[in-house]
């Protein structure tokens, strides 16, 4: 039986900031028309980290089952290491969904009930990524649908949430976030490459192959700041988003060939510099 440590291990808590991120810029837009809502706006935060944390389960469960995590790197993998059964960690990814449903028919409740099908489709997207019989995370769409997901659904619908109206800028300033969020999962394939290519994984890294592959995610990180840097000249507040573009800059990590420390670079089990 897995421990408590090892659950939230498995619920990927790194990966947290990704879902609260697009709530804040969306609450910001919400902000900026003058329609901010406190109540809808942590509605729609208790809704982004519950689909986080069922999604992050969720891969688990359908990851482990079929074997692909059986010999991977990074975070903690319930089903893969024999942590916890296939159905425990199914049912911690039904209940993180139910606590996001909760929270969604609430957030529709104060808002709109059109919200109720966005979230029902979010829910949809998050558990079909890798479970299902056509998991589109196994095809190369991931990163598609981590875009219109954690950007331009997680954004617009919170600032819809708060001001009930479908807003331009809302759209606008999805985009940075969604090709922020997208280029997690680019490098995070980057480091499975070699075994989700050996389990028949074919993500857009497994396709493109690994120095593409690193082009991408650097045109998406400059792809970006450009819009940040577009949207500024209507909004200038938004240009404090540029206060970021230092922490893009890749530094040496232990896997990298530029590492100090040989020895340390030697225990890696990524392909060297895949860790920007």
């Amino acid at each position: 039986m897995a421990t408590p440590a090892q659950w939230l291990a498995g619920a990927r808590p790194k990966t947290l900031p990704a879902a609260v991120a697009p709530v804040l810029v969306g609450t910001g837009v919400a902000q900026a028309l003058d329609g901010f809502r406190l109540v809808p706006a942590l509605l729609a935060l208790v809704v982004a980290l519950a689909l986080q944390v069922g999604v992050n389960y969720a891969n688990d469960h359908s990851d482990g089952k079929r074997g692909t995590d059986a010999d991977r790197v990074g975070p903690m993998r319930l089903v893969g290491s024999g942590a916890a059964s296939a159905q425990a960690v199914l049912v911690a990814a039904l209940l993180a969904f139910a606590v996001a449903g909760v929270a969604g028919l609430a957030l529709a409740a104060y808002s709109s009930w059109w919200l109720v099908a966005v979230g029902a489709v979010s829910i949809a997207a998050a558990w079909t990524y890798t479970g299902g019989p056509i998991p589109y995370g196994y095809r190369a769409l991931g990163e598609v649908f981590v875009f219109v997901f954690f950007g331009l659904v997680a954004v617009v619908g919170t600032t819809f949430g708060q001001t009930r109206t479908v807003e331009g800028l809302a759209f606008a300033a999805a985009v940075p976030v969604g090709l922020l969020i997208t280029a997690i999962l680019v490098v995070n394939n980057l480091r499975d490459v070699h075994g989700d290519a050996a389990v028949g994984k074919r993500t857009l890294a497994v396709l493109l192959g690994e120095r593409a592959t690193r082009w991408f995610f650097t045109g998406l990180l400059v792809a970006a700041f450009v819009v940040v840097a577009l949207i500024g000249l209507a909004r200038p507040w938004a240009l404090l988003g540029l206060l970021a573009a230092p922490l893009a800059v890749p530094r040496p990590g232990p896997c990298s060939p530029a590492a100090p420390d040989r020895r340390s670079s030697r225990r890696c089990r990524a392909p060297a510099g895949s860790r920007w």
